[in-house]
Order: structure tokens, then sequence, then C-alpha cells
């Protein structure tokens, strides 16, 4: 269905969004306000870039704590380029899909090194960057340059699919959710108008129970006008997950965990973790004892759920009464002996952060 078949004036629509922004902007510790912004003030791109990073397929709310973690430990790209990888994923932890934060290490050492610690401004440029998408790159030339760009995030996907009615489905109708974008961001100001449509979409044109009279483009949204603004964008059916087993080792001594880093490529990469049985997204892992010894079995302690598969968890604990200090080293290169009372600073992965909290509240 072509947009262009909808009679809706796309310059009323927005300058409606883009007045609604000046008094309802979220006051987001990246931002610029928009008054601020109109005046000429800019974010750093530093923030702006962090911050897109941090919120792909993550919540503001879940992201606020880490942003401002993230820039008071490593206030500018030149510290965090100088980060260790192993600091930066463990105060990633929590924040999922990890190789987010290893992309955001290389493209921090990649404009320090390359780019003498300047983002580039245009959206070829940085496209250019590790882990910088389409999207992405957009957003920052828009918010952090000025520059025209056409941003579509998931709630502007959302909230332009409404608007026009685009009864494409999902991936396909992206394209012409996109078209539809293009056509209303405005020559001057792209940044704080997708951010208005950000906003609108995250707080009053939500996947579930929009709050459509409070809306500022009500008059103009075909879906409203349809009634069935719920069903917009339209989205393939959903695939089952399959369910994967896996098995973590608690090897505990003198009140110590035993840790063992994840191998360097494939999940949760390079992250301190408990021991585990080589359990993956596409098969179980294989429940095997590393040693002999007196373990205590305890079954499907933890789920999880990942993007494409569920992992159903079982706990092994050793309980014999001496455990080498060395037995990291015999079964496992690269394990270290964690305090168990700083175990919130080890920066395990929420996976295995659930499976550690199961086991210290059964010793409660």
């Amino acid at each position: 269905m072509a947009v262009d078949k909808f009679a809706v004036e796309s310059t009323t629509i927005t300058a409606k969004i883009s007045a609604h922004y000046v008094d309802n902007a979220r006051n987001l510790p990246w931002r610029v306000p928009p008054l601020r912004s109109a005046a000429g003030e800019r974010p750093d791109p530093y923030h702006v870039w962090l911050s897109e990073v941090m919120l792909q397929q993550t919540t503001v709310a879940a992201v606020k704590s880490y942003f401002e973690a993230f820039t008071m430990r490593w206030p500018k790209v030149q510290d965090l380029a100088q980060a260790n990888e192993a600091d930066v994923l463990a105060a990633w932890a929590g924040l999922g899909y990890y190789a987010r934060a290893r992309n955001l290490h290389k493209c921090a050492r990649f404009v320090v090194e390359e780019l003498d610690g300047s983002f580039p401004q245009n959206e070829a440029e940085l496209l250019k960057l590790p882990g910088v998408g389409a999207y992405t790159a957009a957003a920052i030339a828009a918010i952090a340059f000025g520059e025209r760009a056409v941003v579509v995030d998931a709630n502007i996907e959302r909230l332009v699919a409404r608007l026009f009615a685009i009864d494409t489905p999902l991936p396909s109708g992206k394209l012409e959710i996109k078209q539809a974008m293009d056509k209303l961001t405005p020559q001057s100001g792209a940044g704080d108008f997708a951010q208005a449509c950000m906003d609108i979409g995250a707080s009053i044109c939500t996947a579930k129970n929009p709050k459509c009279m409070l809306c500022p483009v009500q008059l103009e949204c075909r879906a409203l006008v349809e009634g069935d603004v719920e069903r917009f964008p339209i989205k393939p059916p959903k695939k089952s997950k399959p369910v994967r087993k896996a098995r973590f080792f608690w090897i505990e001594r003198d009140g110590k965990l035993l840790l063992k880093p994840r191998p360097e490529k494939g999940m949760l990469a390079g992250m301190r973790a408990l021991p585990s049985d080589d359990w993956a997204a596409k098969r179980d892992g294989h429940a095997k004892l590393p040693i002999e010894g007196k373990w205590t079995i305890r079954e499907n302690i933890v789920q999880h759920s990942f993007t494409h598969f569920s992992l159903e968890v079982d706990m092994a604990v050793l309980e014999d009464d001496k455990i080498p200090i060395n037995i990291g080293d015999n079964i496992w290169n690269d394990s270290i002996w964690w305090p168990l009372e700083t175990i919130t600073d080890a920066g395990l992965p929420t996976l295995f952060a659930k499976a550690v909290k199961w086991k210290l509240e059964e010793l409660e």
C-alpha cells in the first residue's frame, strides 16, 4: 500500500510532533533539551553513540544507570579506548547482547587510533565504525551533528506504521515505513524530530494500550480512523523457541567460587561465568561431570530466554570437603577463584548471575 494514497499533510504532522516535543521531551542524561538544541547546542557525540548502542533492544529505564556508570568511569572516548575489554564486558553485565560491548570497545579504539578521537559526522562514514549499523549511524548523524538523516527505531516504526496504516507485514514493511519517515523528517532539526517521535512511541503510541487521546497527531492517524491501532505494525507470526539444556558447575573453596571465562567466540564470548557443559544455541550441553567426586545435582534451577532459544539450567554442586586449589588449571584454562562476598563485581552475564543468586539463596 503506497503511502501517497493517504491524504495526510506531512508538514502538519511534523509541526505537531515537533511542538509536542518542546513541552514533553523526556529528560535523559545523554540528551540536550529541545530549547537548547534549537539554539544550536549539540550533545557530546560520544554520549549519543554510547547511548544508542546501549539502547539497541534495551529499554531506556534499563540503560540510564549503565550510561551514567560508563560515563563516570570512562568520561571520554579516549578513556574507553584505553580500558581493558574484560572490564568493559563486566560493566556491561546485565544489559545483554554482549557483542555490543565488544564492538563498543573496538569502536572506541578505532575512533581514537584512526580518527584522532573524533566521530565522523555523516552516515556513510559512521557506517564504517565497528558495530555501527544503519539506524545508529542515522541517529548519531542527526542527533549529534544536526545532519538530515532518516532515523527509524522500534518506537518510530510503530508510530509511523500507525500514522499511515502501513499494512505491509514486517520485515518487508520496513522500507515503506522508512519512506514515510523520510517524508516527515524536516530539513533542519532532524535529530530533535527523531527524538520527538521516539518519545511519542515510548510513552503514548505504545505497543499495547496506546494513549491515543494524548497523542498530538491523533487526527492525522489512519490507524485510529480505522479503529484498529494495535494491529500496526503488522508482524509475522512468532516462531516457537527451541528449549536447550545446560549444566553449570558450582565449585567453591574457602569462600571463593571457581569462575571460567567463556570462549572468545560464541555466546557471551570472553565473559566471566560459572563453568558449564558446552551448551550452545543449537545444542544441549553434554551434562558430563568434569571430575569424579561427590556431586549434588539440582535440576532446572534457572530458565532463561535468549532471542532464538530458551535455556533450562541444572546445577551440579561439588560437595567434597577438600577441593584442590589447582582444580581449575587441571580442567579449564584461565579459571579464577573469585571471592563470593564480592561476586557481584565479577560482571557475570544475567544467566549466570541468576544461577549464583539461586545457589546463595539456597544457602540462607
